[in-house]
């Protein structure tokens, strides 16, 4: 249990459960830990238990150890969120905060919107009003839901509060750009000096691609799953893959096991997969996320994935949606010359300020308030 707040500050509760989340907040955190009017509260509901998506990225993050650690694990989508909606709800009562923040589309972030919503505390959204417009994805019902209910909405883009007005949400938001510059910006440099991921890995820069894949809509699809991860193992070039845990038992289920020019490594912290995102000729993924850090580092990006909540990317030029019958030959195009052209749109999600903005506002309205 981390120490109490000060009597002359207004506590912040931060909420988070995920990898992605913890690289997010970070920027919001270390504004919070700044701000004279306001002290934190870190709350991590342990969604992604395993030491490797999480200890290690928050001391990697250089972030404090969590105040409280709720431990929901893994579990059903019902059963992640009850048991965190439940632990969250607890922790607001007790320690009655100014404002509860959590950042994107997870189940973690569902859960400090629903507990807020029924208690009288002002919920903050970051990252709020990115849509896929595809209400299939449990992650778009996570966002919306989380959006109507929030007090607090930090819109990444113009287009993300487009989309809040185009669902009458207009009150409370905020286009502060992404946290996820202030983090890649943050630790680019890092990750160029102090990573030796490359060397240990056998890799030269520009002569391997990198691969993400985790999303249900591929892991929990056999044949989907299995044509990917064939594909990704069978072109002319080496393909990292630092696997998430969930694919690597989904890979287990479906008998595939790499023996081409896919090479499976356990999941890198945030300095390491910087470093090998940022010199690698191209990504695969289906991750948001990775969407977004590779347009911050200007490297070429497949999203296999039907839609995305990130257009922007896709209407710079620089992010490709795929199919997996279409990923093979993509991924030869892009590779031996279409990379030159799918750069060159570092600022689509802002100058690296997002996290500074966030708490400026809420310095802002919780002095209105007083």
């Amino acid at each position: 249990m981390g120490p109490g707040p000060q009597s002359d500050t207004e506590l912040v509760t931060v909420v988070i459960g995920t990898r992605p989340e913890l690289v997010k907040m970070a920027p919001v955190v270390r504004a919070v830990q700044s701000s004279s009017r306001f002290s934190l509260r870190f709350i991590h509901t342990g969604q992604h238990y395993d030491d490797s998506l999480n200890g290690a990225f928050i001391r990697t993050l250089e972030l404090p150890q969590p105040d409280v650690h709720l431990g929901v694990g893994s579990g059903t989508q019902a059963e992640q969120t009850a048991s965190a909606l439940v632990a969250v709800e607890t922790e607001v009562r007790e320690t009655d905060p100014a404002v509860v923040l959590a950042q994107g589309d997870t189940n973690a972030v569902l859960s400090a919107a629903l507990a807020t919503s029924k208690l009288s505390v002002p919920f903050g959204h970051v990252e709020a009003g990115i849509r896929s417009f595809d209400r299939s994805m449990p992650e778009e019902v996570n966002r919306v839901v989380s959006d109507h209910v929030a007090e607090y909405l930090f819109a990444p883009t113009t287009v993300a509060a487009e989309n809040l007005a185009a669902e009458g949400v207009t009150d409370g938001v905020h286009v502060t750009g992404n946290t996820v510059v202030d983090a890649c910006l943050d630790h680019r440099e890092v990750a160029r000096e102090e990573s030796s991921i490359l060397s240990e890995l056998d890799l030269t820069p520009e002569e391997y691609a990198l691969a993400t894949i985790h999303r249900p809509r591929n892991t929990d699809d056999p044949d989907r799953l299995r044509r990917i991860v064939r594909t990704l193992d069978d072109v002319p070039f080496p393909v990292v893959f630092p696997i998430h845990p969930r694919t690597r038992d989904a890979l287990d289920d479906v008998g595939v096991e790499p023996d081409g020019s896919l090479r499976l490594i356990d999941p890198a912290d945030y300095v390491d997969f910087l470093a090998l995102l940022a010199d690698a000729r191209l990504v695969v993924t289906d991750s948001g996320g990775v969407q977004e850090e590779a347009s911050i580092l200007e490297t070429p990006c497949l999203t296999v994935r039907p839609n995305t909540e990130r257009p922007e990317t896709v209407d710079a030029g620089v992010n490709d949606l795929v199919e997996p019958a279409r990923l093979g030959d993509r991924l030869r195009d892009v590779y031996e010359w279409e990379h030159r052209r799918m750069v060159g749109a570092p600022d689509i999600y802002g100058d690296g300020s997002a996290g500074r903005r966030i708490v400026e506002v809420l310095e802002r309205a919780v002095a209105g308030e007083k």
